[in-house]
């Protein structure tokens, strides 16, 4: 066969659009992983990743209430009535109220304390709830310790209550994974808070009695649950 007759055949279009598009599209979840994993900067952290930081996150108050005086407002507002809770009602429902440390050993004891436990691989903290100026924000911490990456993923979002159909739902102004903004995607915004805050089933008794409700409101530092 003669060198005349030789052809070099190039990539099509179609390939060339596809490689744009893959390049893309790995260049969008690079840049959402870097986000995600970089330190956000949390209250009274002087790190120098924190300092650099744009994302804060602030902590709600726990610790409050014990377990028995939120579970009278809960039996009230199963039974009909309307409720007003705080930040640190909210968590005592959430999560309990903070446990006190161990006691000490006594001293010149022959006793050895418990080893601590080995680290997660992946370990993710109870939901927090904040109430601040008429918005309420869901968070939860993330222990991370594989894939070549040690640390910690602060989960959080922030905003109000809307109606949507019959039901009130929770709809974020913001919305981050680490530093990653998702408010901006609303379908996978909703899938994402579903499998990484709101992750723990709702109790029958709340399940059924939260239709029922007429008005859910965020106001100063106040949840209010309104019944007919």
């Amino acid at each position: 066969m003669s060198a005349a007759m030789r052809t070099t055949s190039g990539p099509s279009w179609f390939e060339v659009s596809l490689g744009a598009l893959l390049s893309v599209a790995l260049g969008i979840v690079l840049g959402a992983i870097f986000l995600a994993t970089k330190p956000v900067k949390k209250l009274g952290d002087t790190s120098k990743d924190a300092l650099q930081s744009n994302v804060t996150y602030i902590e709600g108050v726990r610790g409050y209430y014990t377990a028995s005086e939120v579970e009278s407002k809960r039996k009230a507002w199963v039974a009909g009535g309307s409720v007003t809770l705080d930040e640190a009602e909210l968590n005592v429902l959430f999560s309990g109220p903070v446990k006190p440390p161990p006691a000490p050993l006594p001293p010149n004891t022959l006793v050895q304390p418990p080893a601590p436990p080995a680290p997660k691989e992946f370990d993710k903290s109870m939901l927090n709830v904040r109430i601040s100026e008429g918005k309420i924000q869901f968070a939860s911490v993330y222990t991370i310790n594989e894939y070549g990456f040690n640390g910690t993923v602060v989960v959080q979002a922030r905003g109000g209550f809307a109606k949507n159909g019959a039901t009130f739902v929770f709809v974020p102004e913001v919305f981050y994974v680490g530093c990653c903004p998702l408010q901006r995607i609303p379908y996978f915004r909703e899938w994402l808070m579903n499998k990484l805050l709101f992750t723990d089933p709702v109790p029958d008794d709340i399940a059924a009695t939260w239709p029922k409700l007429v008005d859910v409101a965020v106001e100063g530092s106040k949840l209010r649950l309104k019944m007919p």
